[in-house]
């Protein structure tokens, strides 16, 4: 009952995460916030959608079909489709006309619909028709290292890449972070000298803002609303 989700992670340096779910007897969840974008396909009352959803800056509420089938693909920071710009897709979503349970159509082309096991395979094709490219100054950022290019190129290339700043991101990335942790039994204030926030009401304003939940409200077991996915990368 309710929204039950299962996900992986990928070989692929432009996958994040691949994910599936389907609904049962739940009509709403709460989105939280996540610096990534995703290609979301679903099926409801037998009929096929495909959209891509943006980065969300800040959690909201969002609405669930009932009944419905979910697959997505989750891209890796820095991977982005150069036709739909980072920066218009922000707390936004873009769909895709006149798919079919075989096929949709992309930046011109037709696709057969990519499933749980083949999305490598998808995304491999993408890259090589140029639908999808990767930044490698936001990646290795994110790995740690120190391109020798100035801070302002940095932030430029995080923006186009990503859509948000680098603060925005590793304001997102630290939430999720505390949110996962929290889930897992840690206590708050360990949370706090784990991940750098100020003091507890630092974190409890980035958990509000980000994830849409208080620290007692994800230690709940059995929640009144279900979270969007919430994995520990």
């Amino acid at each position: 009952m309710g929204l039950q989700v299962e996900s992986r992670s990928s070989d692929s340096p432009y996958i994040e995460r691949v994910w599936r779910s389907s609904s049962d007897d739940v009509g709403r969840m709460t989105s939280i916030a996540t610096a990534h974008w995703d290609l979301v396909f679903w099926e409801h009352r037998g009929r096929v959608n495909v959209a891509v959803q943006g980065p969300e800056s800040k959690a909201s509420p969002a609405p669930v079909p009932e009944d419905a089938t979910f697959f997505g693909i989750i891209f890796s920071l820095g991977t982005s489709m150069p036709h739909l710009p980072a920066s218009l897709l922000v707390d936004a979503s873009v769909e895709i006309p006149d798919a079919t349970r075989r096929s949709f159509h992309l930046k011109g082309s037709a696709w057969r619909l990519p499933d749980y096991d083949n999305a490598g395979a998808f995304v491999r094709r993408m890259v090589r028709e140029g639908v999808l490219v990767h930044d490698p100054i936001v990646a290795a950022v994110l790995r740690g290292a120190s391109p020798d290019v100035s801070e302002r190129t940095i932030q430029r290339r995080f923006v186009t890449a990503t859509g948000l700043t680098r603060g925005a991101v590793r304001q997102i990335d630290r939430a999720r972070q505390a949110a996962v942790l929290i889930q897992e039994g840690v206590p708050a204030h360990d949370v706090v000298h784990r991940l750098g926030y100020f003091d507890q009401p630092h974190l409890a304003r980035s958990l509000t803002r980000y994830i849409g939940r208080t620290a007692t409200q994800l230690s709940d077991r059995n929640p009144p609303e279900p979270l969007s996915l919430l994995y520990k990368t």
